[in-house]
């Protein structure tokens, strides 16, 4: 049997979006990854701290709770434990304005949704072998 793409990683996500959670959970467990949520974003730091093991952090950029995927960054970021695990941005933010923005904090990467659910797995793949990942999306015309 052929080995999954992300086999026992642990992803932390944090996204306000059911259908999105729906989905991300769907392509990160078919490929052998464990996956915890957060749904605002106000208790990502509580809900890493809980977890034993993060091998990649995916946030939403637009969170409901007026809290945004870049604050959530800096919080992160300023915890030294949590400096080595790469963050990707998953976001419905126009990629003219979100990527570099995230290029600029240092974000690994940035997935513009609505995610392809066989393309995002590989995307997150080669976040978590150290590449990084800037996907503005497929047009739609």
């Amino acid at each position: 049997m052929p080995q999954k793409l992300l086999q026992e990683k642990t992803i932390f996500c944090v996204e306000d979006n059911v259908s999105n959670r729906v989905v991300f959970q769907l392509s990160f467990a078919i490929q052998g990854a464990v996956v915890y949520f957060e749904r605002w974003g106000r208790d990502a730091i509580d809900r890493l701290n809980e977890m034993r093991q993060v091998d990649l952090i995916v946030l939403d950029l637009m969170l409901a709770s007026n809290v945004s995927g870049f604050d959530i960054f800096d919080q992160i970021r300023a915890l030294p434990q949590y400096g080595h695990i790469p963050i990707v941005a998953v976001s419905a933010m126009d990629p003219s304005v979100a990527i570099p923005k995230a290029q600029e904090k240092g974000f690994s990467g940035f997935i513009a949704k609505p995610v392809s659910k066989d393309l995002f797995p590989q995307q997150i793949a080669a976040i978590l072998n150290g590449e990084t990942v800037w996907h503005a999306g497929v047009r739609q015309d």
